[in-house]
């Protein structure tokens, strides 16, 4: 080969090299895929979680790509949802509610999965412990083992005479047993029996719950007070349960954070607390932490809000012992 041949082959071999690094250089860098299983519609709460992600530096558009489902109120659709995110193969999924993330754990064993608002993650099978999860899920849960006896103290204490519980539930929460009660509605049956209490669990369903039923329900069974258990259709529908209670003159207990509902009582922890911490989590996932590897975080602040104004509407004074107590006075 002469020189000039030489040279030309060089050049373009040079070309070539150049060409493809041009190339290389131009493709876009892949930023990490989140999927997020909610079982409400668009809300405050989805902008929330994407305004926390971007103070870790995961901005949406830019450092993240955000898969987001809504079930709407119809907690079945999380089966496709789940299905649909683990052939997408998202980076990560995001669960709110227990009906979410046993849809996912259950279409996926290698998806990493970060849950929240779930009240027994071991009981719903989603990880082996608390310390050691062991498998592909992990997340935050306000699961409070005294807040059944708690919320049990306080209402007898507004209510001495209380004798019989209504407990509102959702029958579309997952890990029913063989007395149809999930682990939620197990729990505070117990807390309510061991202060003497008759406790009758109502189950709504949606989503288009019948509450006229369940509250017709509880005045057959004589009813003084309603606990309501932080499930997703009283999370939906809370403001008009407090109004139906009210009408009845039936003193209302909600669960942390929810005294927006109008209801006379809110105790104890609060889901709210958990979503802010669903960005770390994730981070440390997609930072190369196996999820398994990672312990269930749990929220253990109580709150305790206490509307006067509901309390005079039903004619119920509220000690000043409790009132003392309270984070929260609305008058």
């Amino acid at each position: 080969m002469t020189i000039r041949q030489l040279a030309c082959a060089f050049l373009a071999l040079a070309g070539v090299v150049f060409i493809s690094s041009v190339g290389a250089a131009q493709q876009p860098a892949k930023i990490p895929r989140i999927g997020i299983m909610i079982n409400g519609g668009p809300g405050p709460v989805v902008e929330a979680l994407k305004r926390d992600f971007a103070k870790a530096g995961y901005v949406e558009g830019q450092s993240v790509a955000f898969e987001v489902r809504y079930a709407e109120g119809q907690l079945g659709r999380h089966t496709a949802f789940a299905a649909e995110l683990a052939q997408l193969d998202v980076d990560a999924i995001l669960t709110l509610g227990g009906p979410a993330a046993r849809a996912a754990k259950t279409a996926t064993s290698k998806t990493p999965i970060v849950f929240s608002i779930v009240t027994d993650p071991v009981a719903l099978g989603l990880v082996a412990s608390m310390e050691k999860p062991g498998g592909n899920a992990t997340g935050l849960t306000n699961l409070d083992p005294q807040q059944a006896t708690k919320q049990m103290e306080l209402l007898k204490e507004v209510l001495p005479n209380l004798k019989r519980l209504a407990i509102l539930s959702d029958a579309d929460i997952p890990g029913a047993d063989h007395t149809g009660l999930a682990p939620i509605e197990r729990a505070n049956v117990a807390a309510a029996r061991a202060f003497g209490l008759e406790p009758q669990v109502l189950k709504a369903k949606g989503p288009n719950p019948d509450f006229e039923s369940a509250f017709a329900e509880m005045e057959k069974a004589g009813a003084q007070a309603l606990l309501v258990l932080e499930v997703p259709i009283t999370l939906f529908n809370g403001k008009h349960i407090a109004e139906r209670a009210t009408a009845r003159r039936l003193l209302t207990m909600f669960p942390g954070g929810q005294s927006a509902t109008g209801g006379v009582i809110a105790y104890g922890t609060t889901v709210a607390d958990t979503w802010p911490r669903m960005p770390a989590l994730t981070n440390r996932i997609l930072n190369g932490t196996k999820p398994g590897e990672i312990p269930v975080e749990v929220i253990t602040r109580r709150d305790l809000a206490i509307n006067l104004k509901a309390a005079r509407d039903i004619g119920v004074e509220i000690p000043a012992a409790v009132q003392q107590r309270a984070d929260r006075l609305i008058q």
